[in-house]
């Protein structure tokens, strides 16, 4: 669906807001995004063209003039894959089989536990490397986006919207609705222009390893290393 590339920014950044984990509320849930934050190497998506040799530059550029929607998006990408005949399940489930998990994630997703926070996933990505992801880190809860299959296990080349590039406020409140947590006892982390759209839903925004400077900007606190338990001083 996306490839590394900088989103058109349609947010208003909010001021920024302090974070005295000593005498705040503590938090209750964290919002990890997937790619670029708990793995690295590309996103889901990205690795799956990789795999076929395709690339999705013109879908990407009409998807950023607002010419097709999401649901459209991942049409065309899925018809890149599938235009040398029908791909089953399996082949993507090996593609997406070894996530480079990002330094840190590990102890930081224990860490949080350790505290009685609730941990999730909020991405684009694909469900296949989502629900991996989580299963290695222990993550509570999973909300990203799915691809369509028949009877047989084969692409029918719909896809399932769950996270939307544009509006990742909206996945969020529904993990937030699901366990019972108030919107100001929730902490997102984000690497990129889509994450913006969490801060605004939720109590602190944290920017980790940005890949562009709108999600710099929208954030409470940018942290600008790869190991990810650099985020832990701004939550516990």
């Amino acid at each position: 669906m996306v490839k590394a590339t900088t989103v058109v920014c349609p947010h208003e950044y909010r001021t920024r807001r302090t974070r005295d984990v000593e005498r705040e509320d503590p938090l209750r849930l964290v919002c990890f995004d997937m790619d670029g934050v708990l793995i690295h190497g590309g996103s889901s998506w990205v690795q799956v063209h990789r795999h076929f040799g395709v690339e999705n530059d013109a879908a990407l550029a009409r998807f950023m003039a607002g010419e097709i929607d999401d649901e459209e998006f991942i049409r065309t990408d899925v018809a890149l894959w599938t235009r040398d005949g029908p791909v089953h399940r399996s082949v993507l489930d090996q593609v997406l089989s070894a996530p480079q998990i990002m330094p840190g994630a590990g102890d930081t997703i224990a860490a949080l536990h350790d505290a009685g926070i609730k941990t999730a996933i909020v991405s684009g990505g694909l469900d296949h490397m989502a629900n991996r992801v989580a299963g290695l880190l222990g993550i509570d809860e999973v909300h990203a986006n799915g691809l369509h299959y028949d009877a047989d296990g084969h692409l029918t080349g719909e896809g399932i919207l769950r996270t939307p590039l544009r509006d990742k406020s909206a996945p969020l409140r529904a993990v937030a609705a699901k366990t019972g947590v108030p919107y100001g006892r929730i902490a997102a982390i984000g690497d990129s222009c889509p994450d913006a759209s969490m801060f605004e839903s939720c109590g602190y925004g944290i920017a980790f390893n940005p890949a562009d400077p709108c999600v710099r900007h929208a954030a409470d606190v940018t942290v600008e290393t790869t190991d990810l338990r650099d985020v832990l001083p701004h939550l516990l």
